[in-house]
């Protein structure tokens, strides 16, 4: 039997790529992933350094990103969304490019976050950029 190829956030799986340089490392996370996880950090594929100033959605969630009414800044007050939005992108494509039908995301995160993202110090239902993304491929995610 194949071993199902799953996307992961990289720093679920401990690869220090969060905005402040650390890791989110997860046990069930791991576990989830399965035996064939392709780590990803959506921010890093989009260009952005590690580490980076904290970001968070402004105006709806990543569907309203992906739609073009909602935006990304961050602490500063930079507009990154174009950053978030490649990031999305290439994502996508190395699920695409490895038959990934699952992902597994950090919850919380302006770009992994399932049914979560944080603003202004609040955590509230939405979904990141990359999780907007997958959701609308058909490509099922669990958040963590």
């Amino acid at each position: 039997m194949a071993k199902e190829t799953v996307i992961v956030s990289a720093c679920l799986l401990g690869v220090r790529s969060r905005y402040d340089g650390a890791d989110a490392f997860d046990e069930a996370a791991a576990r989830a992933a399965g035996q064939n996880p392709v780590p990803v950090c959506p921010e890093q594929l989009g260009g952005l350094p590690t580490p980076r100033p904290k970001c968070e959605i402004h105006s709806g969630d990543g569907l309203s990103v992906l739609d073009g009414t909602g935006s990304v800044k961050d602490e500063k007050g930079v507009d990154v969304t174009k950053a978030f939005l490649k990031g999305a992108g290439e994502a996508l494509r190395i699920a695409r490019l490895t038959g990934a039908k699952k992902a597994v995301f950090k919850e919380g995160s302006p770009s992994c976050g399932v049914v979560r993202i944080s603003r202004e110090g609040l955590r509230v239902k939405g979904s990141g950029v990359t999780a907007a993304l997958f959701k609308r491929e058909g490509i099922r995610i669990k958040g963590f």
